[in-house]
């Protein structure tokens, strides 16, 4: 331990006592994408001992501008960007114990997947994954670092269940599809990504480490071509009418009810069905039945159909991403005459 972590434990507040307690930690990351990227190469080299790393989808081209740990061969692939992270972070320090998780986190598997670690890390790209971090950490009294980028502009702030104000009390309601810009909308510059991500890191480690006294206890903002930086006292934000932390109602935990969720990506052209009870799709059967009808890649993860103008990407889990629209109605058409019920 001492070769490879000596400059850590050199610096004073993690020391050898912070070190160790690195290495006890369990940390989940939700989103594997820019932010995800560098977070979990920070978690990894620094030595913290379990990182569950949560991504639903793959990666493509246009990722890898940001998103530091992919290659081209893992696109031209179309590999879960779970798995090609777990991949490449293995070969970075194969003392950490790697989780891949390949979902989408639901209301269904939330607290399964976040409820049994120390600190959760934010490197989502939509509110309503937010909330369901939050209604868990809230519930289970985990930690967790915020954090958001976007364009040239970034924010973050580290939460603390019953100490600091929740995601709902800084946010009470989510910003409606379309009103706020995204990167497939906005477009997004590599340096963003890694500044927010160190600080959302800074925040984990010491949270970690025990260094509490330490932490930002402000709503940071960034934009950072026009050289803007904003510093939102947050510390008296919290609200006892809370519906999360302050009346203790977790309702993004409550299963949708429906046959299944339909969700347009904003930006992407793509809407994603999940199904609505947990399942497994035989691929190799569903690939053989689907060839006759258009061009079929398939590999252990995932299956592309491509069929007219629209790409069904297919995971065992039966979650769909139907590129090509953002019509849910269309979607959901294509879903069932391809894939059925």
């Amino acid at each position: 331990m001492d070769t490879r972590y000596s400059r850590q434990i050199l610096f004073h507040p993690i020391g050898r006592s912070g070190q160790e307690k690195l290495g006890q930690s369990r940390v989940a990351i939700v989103g594997m994408g820019a932010l995800g990227t560098v977070l979990s190469n920070h978690m990894v080299r620094a030595g913290v001992g379990f990182v569950r790393i949560i991504d639903r989808d793959f990666v493509e081209p246009s990722n890898l501008q940001r998103q530091m740990l992919y290659d081209e061969s893992d696109a031209a692939e179309h590999l879960p960007k779970a798995i090609a992270a777990h991949a490449k972070l293995t070969k970075i320090n194969s003392a950490v114990t790697i989780e891949p998780i390949v979902a989408d986190l639901t209301a269904y598997n939330a607290e399964e997947l976040l409820a049994d670690v120390d600190l959760v890390l934010d490197a989502t790209d939509n509110f309503q994954v937010r909330y369901l971090v939050n209604d868990v950490c809230v519930k289970h009294s985990i930690p967790w670092v915020y954090g958001g980028a976007v364009s040239a502009t970034g924010t973050f702030t580290a939460i603390r269940p019953g100490i600091t104000p929740c995601l709902r009390c800084l946010f009470p309601e989510a910003p409606n599809p379309g009103e706020m810009p995204t990167c497939d909308t906005a477009g997004v510059i590599g340096p963003i990504i890694h500044i927010v991500a160190s600080y959302q890191a800074t925040e984990a480690f010491k949270l970690l480490v025990g260094a509490i006294d330490e932490l930002n206890p402000n709503l940071e903002h960034f934009e950072i071509w026009h050289n803007r930086h904003q510093q939102i006292k947050v510390v008296n934000a919290r609200r006892d009418d809370c519906p999360t932390c302050g009346e203790k109602q977790f309702s993004f935990l409550q299963p949708d009810t429906q046959d299944g969720q339909a969700v347009s990506l904003c930006g992407r052209d793509t809407v994603q069905i999940s199904p609505a009870a947990a399942m497994t799709l035989d691929l190799h059967a569903l690939a053989t039945r689907l060839s006759p009808l258009g061009q079929v890649e398939q590999n252990k993860f995932l299956l592309r159909f491509r069929v007219d103008t629209y790409t069904l990407v297919i995971f065992p889990d039966g979650r769909v991403l139907v590129q090509g629209t953002d019509d849910v109605s269309l979607a959901r058409s294509l879903h069932a005459k391809y894939i059925g019920a």
